[in-house]
């Protein structure tokens, strides 16, 4: 039998997949990819992370290739935007998925809170999402970042990404990670 958490991850994985984005490396859906990675680094990092989270975790960028960046206004304004507006939508469609999976209003509520990312630095279960967030982006997709941009460009990206992490987890990344000697000063 089917449990519920079984249900509304295959429901988001479902939806992941139909991402006409794909990844240059492995030829899979970018969005299907994106969340496995996430569930795979909060199983890593946090592995009796509550249902909520991992939920989270998954559903993180679910369909997020329907809103291009393009349809916004270019600047920092259009991008916020873009990034509130998605974050509206990843938590109503999630919570949705889950609904129909059989949770219920007050799980759904965390897990919509989650995903409009409500309570960084405050809420124990955000901030843990938002670690996962920047070791998945450190892990998976900072170096084509950084062989895109400039260095002083890189520098600042990973700075506001080491902001966000918890002492904790800016440590780890610290140990596991080998930057180059001018970005390691952005995980102090």
């Amino acid at each position: 039998m089917t449990t519920r958490f079984e249900t509304v991850i295959a429901a988001i994985d479902a939806a992941n997949a139909a991402d006409p984005n794909l990844d240059e490396a492995t030829g899979r859906p970018a969005a299907l990819l994106y969340g496995e990675r996430m569930s795979q680094e909060l199983v890593r990092i946090a592995p009796d992370a509550p249902e909520t989270v991992r939920i989270a975790a998954r559903g993180q960028h679910i369909e997020r290739w329907t809103s291009e960046r393009e349809s916004y206004p270019e600047g920092r304004a259009g991008y916020l935007a873009w990034r509130t507006d998605l974050a509206k939508f990843h938590a109503t469609r999630v919570s949705g998925l889950m609904a129909d999976a059989g949770y219920g209003e007050a799980e759904r509520a965390e897990v919509e809170s989650l995903l409009r990312k409500e309570g960084i630095k405050r809420n124990p279960h955000m901030q843990l999402l938002e670690d996962i967030i920047c070791f998945v982006f450190v892990r998976h997709y900072f170096a084509p970042f950084a062989a895109k941009h400039a260095d002083e460009d890189v520098l600042r990206i990973l700075t506001k990404t080491a902001r966000k992490m918890s002492p904790e987890a800016r440590a780890r990344m610290a140990k596991e990670f080998d930057l180059p000697a001018h970005l390691a000063p952005a995980l102090a």
